[in-house]
């Protein structure tokens, strides 16, 4: 490992010879602990605005596509693109649904590949058929919100579904050559930071490709929001997150490639917490840190069989 953990840009250079922008577009999806069939009101954390604005919704998925790589040529100088199915759940229509808007993102020049964010618990095989044929030609990766290792957690933040669901997807998801992504989240008040850390052992059993780490947020117009407003509870800050996530990095299998270690939340949608340093400088205090220590993504990694 060349640097003091596996970091996806390094892998994308490596695999491709230059950077890959992410497209995200909202395809006009929802979730069903959203629409009823689980639940309502979504996980209490989630205000989607956070993390993707929509302000491509009243355009359709080739004119959002189109805009997004116009910019991205612009901005960056780059001519590969992943299309990234980020809004809600991504998997969670019919077949031929999901066939019409994976193909015609990937027919657009210089698209290499899908990022497909969905939940454990909505996907199936014959999705995942049809996503295992596209990887004839692309890189089809499926990123999967597991959010908590924990049942207790999982039924608070009104996911709909258990650890046991994240077990079953990746199960279905092995040997297809489709690459796995995990979502996880650390700052849940209830939880400890030997449950965090305890976390990284657990999810170095199973065979994920990415991880995505998000230090829990409070934003605006949530039910998070609501508890918070009702009974403030602590959030995590630089310093306290900066200890925690080497500790998870260095109990955390050093052949996962990690994808993001912060949440990036709007500041006029963020509550808690609230740094008075930028993410790009915490990342770098994180890299000078670790190398202080002489630490790195795996230090206390034991390769114990599940």
């Amino acid at each position: 490992m060349k640097h003091r953990y596996n970091q996806y840009s390094s892998y994308i250079k490596n695999k491709y010879g230059q950077r890959v922008q992410k497209i995200p577009v909202d395809a006009g999806f929802t979730c069903p602990n959203r629409d009823g069939t689980l639940s309502v009101g979504g996980c209490i954390y989630c205000n989607n605005s956070s993390f993707s604005r929509r302000l491509l919704s009243p355009l359709t998925l080739s004119e959002q596509i189109k805009i997004g790589i116009e910019v991205a040529k612009k901005k960056y100088k780059v001519d590969k693109f992943f299309i990234y199915f980020q809004s809600f759940t991504n998997t969670y229509a019919c077949l031929d649904y999901l066939k019409e808007i994976y193909q015609t993102a990937l027919a657009f020049e210089g698209v290499v590949g899908l990022c497909i964010g969905t939940r454990p618990d909505c996907i199936d095989k014959e999705k995942l058929d049809f996503l295992e044929d596209l990887t004839e030609k692309f890189d089809i990766t499926i990123e999967y919100g597991l959010e908590s290792v924990y049942d207790l957690t999982l039924s608070k933040i009104n996911r709909g579904h258990n650890f046991q669901a994240f077990e079953n997807a990746i199960n279905l998801t092995l040997n297809r050559n489709i690459q796995i992504c995990t979502h996880i989240i650390l700052g849940f008040p209830w939880e400890s930071s030997r449950q965090w850390i305890e976390t990284a052992k657990i999810l170095s059993k199973y065979p994920i490709d990415f991880l995505k780490v998000h230090n829990l947020h409070v934003v605006r117009e949530t039910k998070l929001f609501e508890i918070f407003q009702e009974s403030p509870f602590k959030t995590l800050g630089a310093e306290e997150y900066l200890e925690i996530i080497i500790e998870f990095l260095e109990n955390l299998n050093p052949q996962i490639i990690i994808q993001r270690l912060l949440s990036d939340t709007p500041i006029d949608l963020l509550i808690s917490p609230r740094w008075e340093i930028k993410n790009s400088t915490f990342l770098n205090n994180l890299l000078i840190e670790m190398s202080k220590r002489n630490t790195y993504q795996g230090r206390l990694y034991e390769n114990i069989p599940s």
